[in-house]
C-alpha cells in the first residue's frame, strides 16, 4: 500500500512534539498509528479502506483517532507522489495537513 512510507518512528517538531509510529496491523489491512505528544495528549488510529461484510473496500483510505481524552476524530489520507494530505473529516474539507517526503523519504514537512 502507498502508505509503507509511514512505517516507523517519526520526531514531530514545530508548535507541537512527540512522536508518531506507524504499524501494519497482522494480515496487512490496517496501518496502527501511535502518538505521544508528552504532556499535550497521546492516542491511536486506525487507518484503511473501509469495507463491510462481503462489501467492497471503500475508494478512499479513512481512519479514526482515539485520543486519551475520549474524543474520536475521523481523517481521509491520500498519498499522491511524495505529498500527503490528511483531510479532517471528509475529503476536500477545509481543515487538513499536507505535507512533502524528502528525496530520502526521511523527513515530512507540511502544515
Amino acid at each position: 500500500m502507498a502508505l509503507d512510507r509511514l512505517v516507523g518512528t517519526w520526531e514531530l517538531s514545530g508548535d507541537v512534539g512527540g512522536t508518531v509510529t506507524y504499524e501494519w496491523m497482522e494480515g496487512g489491512f490496517f496501518l496502527i498509528q501511535r502518538v505521544d505528544l508528552g504532556q499535550e495528549g497521546s492516542g491511536m488510529e486506525v487507518i484503511g479502506h473501509e469495507r463491510g461484510y462481503e462489501a467492497e473496500p471503500s475508494a478512499d483510505i479513512r481512519s479514526r483517532f482515539y485520543s486519551s481524552t475520549g474524543d474520536t476524530l475521523d481523517y481521509v489520507y491520500e498519498l499522491e507522489k511524495d505529498i500527503l494530505t490528511i483531510w479532517f473529516g471528509e475529503r476536500g474539507s477545509p481543515a487538513y495537513y499536507r505535507g512533502e517526503f524528502s528525496g530520502d523519504g526521511n523527513t515530512l514537512a507540511g502544515a
